[in-house]
């Protein structure tokens, strides 16, 4: 075992404990991870909603790349019974008349629901429900997790009072959880804490949380400026609760959706925050976030150095070393030890998950 994997196993914090415990059971993980990358059908970084009112949009969405489908019942829609109820009775049919061959996969659908205190929630959420193609709700307007168990039992009670016209359904639905108001920013701790008293696969799983800033502004009159600078606190705040709980952060919408410098400059801002990918209102939006949500070349580089020098070190039972400076003229450097290990680990993870090359180094 080297010096610093013997050192961290004596230090108080667990994760430094747990670092090197990484560390000195799998000495050549680091070369495996330089292996050749291969994209993850999984990766959700851009979130399109599509509004359910619009039969042409519907249509169009079938061809595009966004990691994630959002089927929308609310804001895109009128807020008029009959445009509601159009859009409802709209998306039924437009999923369930779609091939196989032509509807995304499941795993990248979700429908938006109206909030739990309209009157269009429990048809909503009804409709979602009878659709097996659906495995993930965006619930607005979530102020405490009393809101979310409002959600749960509603999932919970329409599988016992009618299962016969629902799919059976193996796995839990995921549940994002759209933080908008002072409140949910407020209780946003405790609902990413949230379980259903149901259990995941009949009363959902909470999956991401995810900030929807013109509600917000609306909420706390904040007056949203390019700078982003009052949004800050409110943004970090989210992926602080995020990544507290094992969840996805999904950052703001663009609204200047035609300045796609803009977009890239938000994008970046977000992923430097911790964001895992961000919302997007129109298509051309979606290659901008794709491509900014994650590392860049120059991250993949630095992290492949970092994993490939500290094999080296550990196989010759040293502890931390000094990586060079990238551009640096002083022949300065910066000492590497187990934290740092573990944050390139994430680079070439997120690197392979996104089916990005990776150097090979040795």
């Amino acid at each position: 075992m080297s010096i610093i994997a013997r050192m961290a196993l004596l230090s108080p914090s667990p994760l430094a404990r747990k670092a090197a415990t990484n560390i000195s059971s799998r000495p050549r993980r680091f070369l495996s991870l330089q292996s050749p990358a291969k994209p993850d059908a999984l990766l959700r970084r851009s979130y399109l909603y599509v509004p359910s009112s619009s039969e042409k949009m519907l249509q169009k969405s079938l061809d595009n790349k966004s990691d994630v489908i959002i089927y929308d019942l609310e804001d895109s829609v009128p807020p008029s019974e009959k445009d509601k109820s159009g859009a409802r009775e709209r998306l039924g049919p437009f999923i369930n008349a779609t091939s196989e061959e032509r509807l995304p996969r499941p795993e990248r659908l979700a429908v938006r629901l109206n909030g739990i205190n309209t009157p269009f929630f429990k048809r909503d959420i009804a409709q979602a429900l009878r659709l097996p193609s659906i495995r993930t709700l965006l619930l607005p307007k979530i102020h405490s997790p009393r809101d979310l168990h409002h959600v749960s039992r509603e999932i919970y009670s329409a599988s016992h009072l009618s299962p016969e016209s629902l799919p059976k359904r193996s796995q839990p639905l995921d549940i994002i959880a759209s933080i908008e108001s002072a409140r949910g920013l407020w209780s946003v701790g405790e609902i990413a804490s949230w379980k259903s008293e149901y259990g995941d696969v009949e009363g959902g799983k909470l999956s991401a949380l995810l900030f929807a800033a013109e509600d917000y502004c609306a909420d706390t009159s904040i007056i949203r400026t390019p700078s982003r600078l009052e949004l800050l606190y409110a943004r970090s705040r989210i992926v602080i609760a995020a990544k507290a709980f094992g969840l996805e952060a999904i950052d703001m919408v663009c609204v200047n959706y035609k300045d796609l410098d803009y977009l890239k400059e938000e994008c970046e801002d977000g992923r430097r925050l911790g964001f895992n990918g961000k919302q997007a209102i129109h298509p051309t939006q979606v290659d901008i976030i794709q491509s900014t949500y994650v590392p860049t070349a120059k991250e993949i580089l630095r992290a492949a150095k970092i994993l490939h020098q500290m094999s080296l070190a550990h196989a010759s039972q040293k502890g931390a070393f000094g990586l060079d400076l990238d551009g640096a003229n002083d022949g300065g450097k910066e000492m590497i030890d187990a934290p740092m290990v573990l944050q390139a680990e994430n680079t070439i993870r997120a690197a392979k998950a996104a089916g990005l090359e990776i150097p090979v180094l040795g």
